[in-house]
């Protein structure tokens, strides 16, 4: 069956035109059923059995003859062919799909006629009968009864449409579902992820919490939020960008072991990494610290691989191991390594030495501007001369001050904190702390976000958080945090290089604009 994309995926005006008239002859086959008595949109179905256990059953079935258990089985036609007085089909439901087999004198006249006039591909229909298998072995459902379920106006993507056609399939997320199983099997695997995640953190102890999501001022993390208005208060209020100062205030009031996994929004680009609305799980743990965090870490992907049955993946043009332990390297030591100088060069107390962070960009053939931001200096440096070598999960542990504003001091370092990031396939994975408690050095670390933020022009920097400060001045127990972007983790563990091909319904550009 030739079918034309739907409406605005479409640029042929012939094809458009095709499209006017099917749906044109659907309208009008939907008031004839209705003229005949026949509802196209009942309310309910009588199925008893999924398309995958009609096909368990069938498993126990030998020879042609008819007469297995009788079973109801419901779906979306997929496949239809009328060979006269017999019509085969296949439907298909969110199990798989079956074979069923419609007899002219096996059927009420009104039945067969429904099949052979009015039901078309992309339908749903309700199918009662025995089980028996083909001479091709088969299983396939003889029907003794049919009825319409749902009938489909607009007509079925055909696969390599919906495999190919990236606008629709972004965009028409649902027609790339239909059109596409491996498509189906990603979310599948997506939500089997999610339900692993949960499962470890909870084993371990940790209780999974909610926290705001609309809130005076965004922290937590160095991103632009979106912002909105609340009527009622008539309050300009920002989404969260980040969960971690709630999250924190919970370890500070009692709970040992907690977490969430929630939507977070940043006001940043679009491309293959990023989408501005993702799901980040952030953890917290007290007594922990950045180590403890890199082995749960390592726990969380090794249960995820097991619960998909891997053990390693292609991603890119590489190979990646998924089992720990993860490789461990130390921040001064790659960048002494790959950009010629020792880091303590570019680093000033708790900040960056401007003059040499921007005299080693220019060496490197990465010039930046007097008013580019130290920290965007920096991720540029690493992105460029180290980011390229972490193709295997790899744990980056040490990083600069300046631009955590939220870690622990590594001891006998003003200019390192204990952080690492892991990276796997060149993108980050997550990012974990021995979280800072010290209420002094916490606004100290403010005031200097809030510096750069004059200063260097760094929208990006944190804010000073008022009520956090003061929640720190209760008492923080030492604890290690980690944060880490489900989707990106989803990416890797399924081999995908874009992260709309694991978000369902990823942001894109209004239909029609440049």
């Amino acid at each position: 069956m030739t079918s034309p994309l739907p409406g605005p995926a479409s640029d042929s005006s012939g094809e458009e035109q095709s499209l006017a008239g099917i749906l044109a002859a659907k309208r009008a086959k939907v008031v004839e059923l209705r003229d005949r008595g026949v509802d196209p949109y009942p309310s309910r179905s009588c199925r008893t059995h999924s398309t995958a256990e009609v096909l368990g059953l069938g498993a126990g079935l030998s020879g042609t003859e008819h007469g297995g258990q009788t079973v109801a089985v419901a779906g979306r036609l997929v496949q239809l062919r009328d060979m006269g007085k017999s019509i085969f089909a296949h439907v298909a439901d969110g199990a798989g799909r079956c074979q069923v087999y419609f007899k002219k004198d096996a059927l009420p006249e009104a039945d067969y006629l429904l099949v052979k006039k009015d039901v078309h591909v992309g339908d749903f229909i309700g199918v009662s009968g025995t089980m028996f298998k083909t001479r091709t072995g088969e299983t396939t459902v003889a029907a003794s009864s049919v009825v319409l379920l749902s009938k489909a106006l607009r007509p079925m993507p055909e696969k390599w449409h919906g495999l190919k056609d990236v606008e629709t399939r972004y965009r028409h997320r649902h027609l790339d579902l239909i059109a596409s199983p491996e498509v189906r099997e990603k979310f599948r695997q997506r939500s089997v992820i999610l339900t692993t995640i949960r499962r470890t953190m909870d084993r371990l102890g940790f209780l999974e919490v909610e926290t705001p999501i609309l809130l005076s001022h965004a922290g937590g993390a160095s991103a632009r939020p979106f912002r909105t208005h609340h009527n009622a208060l008539d309050a300009d209020l920002v989404m969260r960008i980040a969960t971690e100062l709630y999250l924190k205030r919970l370890v500070i009031g009692g709970f040992d072991k907690v977490y969430e996994i929630g939507r977070i929004f940043r006001n940043e680009g679009i491309d293959t990494r990023h989408n501005p609305e993702f799901t980040m799980l952030e953890a917290y743990q007290a007594y922990g610290d950045y180590e403890v965090m890199a082995e749960l870490f390592e726990r969380v992907v090794a249960e995820c691989a097991e619960a998909l049955k891997i053990t390693e993946v292609v991603y890119g043009e590489h190979r990646i191991s998924l089992q720990p332990p993860f490789r461990r390297v130390y921040m001064p030591e790659l960048w002494e390594q790959h950009c010629g100088e020792k880091m303590d060069l570019i680093l000033e107390g708790k900040g960056f030495n401007r003059p040499a962070l921007l005299a080693l960009s220019e060496r490197l053939g990465l010039p930046a501007g007097e008013r580019t931001p130290g920290a965007k200096i920096f991720e540029r440096i690493f992105d460029v001369r180290i980011l390229p070598l972490l193709d295997q999960l790899t744990f980056v542990f040490d990083h600069p001050t300046a631009i955590t504003p939220l870690a622990k001091l590594k001891p006998g370092s003003q200019g390192l904190v204990e952080r690492f990031e892991c990276f796997g396939g060149r993108e980050e994975l997550a990012n974990a702390y021995t979280e800072l408690n010290d209420p002094l050095d916490q606004r100290e670390r403010f005031l200097e976000q809030a510096r750069q933020r004059r200063e260097e022009g760094n929208d990006e920097a944190e804010l000073l958080d008022e009520d956090f400060v003061q929640a720190l001045e209760c008492g923080m127990p030492p604890a290690g945090g980690i944060g880490f972007g489900v989707d990106r983790l989803v990416m890797l563990l399924t081999g995908q290089p874009s992260i709309r091909d694991v978000i369902l319904f990823p942001t894109l550009k209004p239909e029609g604009a440049q």
